[in-house]
């Protein structure tokens, strides 16, 4: 991996609102290196993708935001930026666990639990992403959670030990640019099919739910705007859906 600048900034906090609104206010105003972040043992105000909620324990697992400047991307293939951040959560925790696979579009899933989610939140110049800001909340050693989250779990919970947040970070921030030296070095296509492998539910049929009700489908790809294109078992059609159009039922 190549050196990050050593003028990046890694900011550490006790408590914010969110870490993705703190690192876009410094975006606003001195433009940081890229590779900065930021870091809280707590969220006032933790956000999902598409509004969704994130609850996390004081001090207890990982929060944090990382800012790139990907300017080769086009906005309307923006979705390369959710396949890497995806991809370098679960390489980071394949390295204590089994099972760990990607619900689309940015999920992190041990089993059928939720252990991460994210919120990336791109800035546009023109026709590409002038910059990201991508913001992670991992379950790292929290034992309990609030009842009103369906499947959480913790790497904690998983392997029956605590974990070492710093040296999860650390081996987050490697995975992450060693995917993100991929696609400026123009390899789209590996990173894609890296994600697709690793998809939850992926080469069979489930149950899912959209607008008209229940049915079964196969995931059949994920387009590079994020789409994702079903193929129905009851007819064979492809089903095309954006975020929050589509539903997995458990």
């Amino acid at each position: 991996m190549e050196q990050l600048s050593e003028e990046r900034l890694v900011i550490r906090l006790k408590e914010v609102d969110s870490t993705n609104n703190y690192l876009k206010s410094l975006v606003r105003e001195q433009r940081p290196e890229e590779g900065s972040m930021v870091i809280a043992d707590f969220q006032s105000v933790g956000r999902g993708q598409m509004g969704n909620g994130w609850c996390s324990e004081k001090g207890k697992n990982l929060l944090f935001s990382i800012l790139i400047y990907p300017d080769i991307v086009p906005v309307n293939e923006q979705f390369i930026i959710s396949r890497i951040a995806s991809l370098a959560v679960k390489n980071t925790l394949d390295q204590f666990t089994d099972d760990i696979r990607i619900k689309w579009p940015n999920d992190i899933y041990w089993k059928d639990k939720k252990i991460a989610g994210m919120l990336i939140e791109n800035d546009v110049q023109g026709k590409n992403i002038e910059n990201s800001v991508i913001g992670i909340g991992i379950n790292i050693n929290q034992d309990d959670f609030p009842e009103q989250l369906p499947n959480p779990v913790s790497l904690k919970q998983i392997v029956g030990s605590e974990q070492d947040r710093d040296y999860i970070l650390d081996t987050f921030v490697r995975e992450f640019f060693l995917l993100y030296r991929e696609l400026q070095n123009g390899d789209v296509r590996v990173i894609e099919d890296e994600y697709m492998l690793d998809l939850y539910r992926i080469n069979d049929y489930y149950w899912f739910e959209d607008d008209n009700g229940r049915f079964q489908a196969m995931i059949k790809a994920v387009e590079p705007s994020g789409h994702l294109v079903l193929k129905a078992l009851e007819n064979g059609e492809d089903r095309v859906y954006a975020f929050k159009e589509v539903s997995f039922v458990d």
